[in-house]
Formats: structure tokens, C-alpha cells, sequence
């Protein structure tokens, strides 16, 4: 179901679940900004998901709201995910989709990280 990221953050997403401790997951990273772990269904053979621990439905939502605190610990917890994994060399990919025409399917902000292979171009034409 596409997202209009101009929408009021729902607690009921799957993310906000996931925070609370209602849904499990296999977390990889968690502090006071940030929360990681592999996603579900993965696109690629690494496939960790990031998210703010915030009400943050996109970047934009996120780039608005939060605090420089939020925004730096949760762009240095991406990071850290990254190499924590040893994604940096060879390399790995970031994602993050906002709104209908991207298909974000969860209204909770989140950074997808693709490694493990190469990934090819990032659209096709």
C-alpha cells in the first residue's frame, strides 16, 4: 500500500510494533536514536533495515521534526550498522523510499542496506 508521506505517523505500522517489542526481530543494532535489524523478506543476501526510534513517517517528516541530536546519532547508526557488517568494502547500498511513486510500503522512516553482491544499476530503464 503506497504511503503519502504528508500523512500523521501511525502507530499501528509494523516499524512502531516492532519498537514497542509487540512484533519480533532479528535486531542487529539498538541505541538511543536507532534501532537495526534484517529484514524479512531480504532483496539481496544482506538486507538489514534501520530506523529512527522516533514518530517519523519519511526523510522529509524526519528532516523537519527531529532534533540535530535525532538526526546525527540516526545518520552515524547507519553508518555503524555498515561497518559493524563489514558492508564497506565491497561496497553496499543504501535505500530509503518516500511516498506513493517511491512504493514506501511502511510510514515509518527507514534506510534499507543491500549487500552481499553486486547489486547492479539502481534503476532500471
Amino acid at each position: 500500500m503506497p504511503i503519502d508521506a504528508t500523512l500523521p505517523y501511525d502507530d499501528d505500522n509494523i516499524f512502531a510494533k516492532i519498537l514497542r517489542g509487540e512484533i519480533p526481530s532479528k535486531k542487529v543494532y539498538e541505541d538511543d536514536h536507532a534501532y537495526a535489524f534484517h529484514d524479512i523478506n531480504p532483496q539481496a543476501p544482506h538486507h538489514i533495515l534501520v530506523i529512527p526510534k522516533g514518530r517519523y513517517v519519511s526523510w522529509d517528516d524526519f528532516s523537519v521534526k527531529a532534533s540535530d541530536t535525532e538526526i546525527a546519532g540516526f545518520v552515524r547508526a547507519v553508518g555503524k550498522v555498515a561497518r559493524d557488517a563489514g558492508f564497506v568494502e565491497p561496497g553496499y547500498r543504501l535505500l530509503a523510499n518516500t511516498g506513493p511513486d517511491s512504493h514506501q510500503e511502511v510510514p515509518h522512516l527507514h534506510v534499507h542496506i543491500f549487500a552481499g553482491k553486486p547489486l547492479g544499476p539502481m534503476l532500471t530503464r
